[in-house]
């Protein structure tokens, strides 16, 4: 079955940058999956998987302006500790969640205080050139409510 709309798509990756350091791979645990043309992942990434099918593997490297973006250095916050996802054993350099009005977002901690922290805004990966390793395990049609949420469910169905 080829990738179209509405396709859920299961598929491993490998994510690495421009010196070929890998930043993060699924092949050790389960596949990644989304809702194909439901903007689910980087719209760059997903116009990749159009067309493609079970057992295809291709690779796709996506500029800064595709990716996460292009560093802004003027992008730093300070913000209480207790809009942080984890707040154990933070340090400068670390990536942690914070919830904000919109949902949990991806910062870079700079410094840490005994109330607050201060952060760097940008994506972790905002301005590197990110290449894509991908294999595409399982195509299949998306059930009815998956298309109604706009998202794939778990194994089991519904777990919101």
């Amino acid at each position: 079955m080829q990738i179209q709309k509405d396709s859920v798509v299961y598929f491993h990756y490998t994510l690495s940058g421009e010196e070929g350091k890998t930043f993060e791979s699924s092949h050790d645990s389960h596949p990644m999956t989304y809702l194909h043309g439901h903007g689910n992942i980087l719209p760059a990434l997903e116009a990749e998987f159009e067309d493609k099918k079970e057992g295809d593997q291709f690779q796709v490297t996506l500029s800064p302006e595709q990716a996460y973006g292009v560093r802004n250095e003027e992008s730093k916050q300070r913000i209480p500790i207790k809009h942080l996802a984890n707040k154990k054993n933070l340090r400068p350099g670390m990536a942690v969640k914070v919830n904000t009005e919109k949902g949990m977002r991806d910062v870079t901690i700079v410094k840490v205080g005994k109330f607050n922290v201060d952060v760097d805004t940008n994506h972790p990966l905002a301005g590197l050139t990110l290449t894509f390793d991908v294999n595409i395990e399982t195509v299949r049609v998306a059930e009815a409510e998956e298309l109604t949420h706009g998202h794939v469910h778990g194994v089991g169905g519904h777990h919101h």
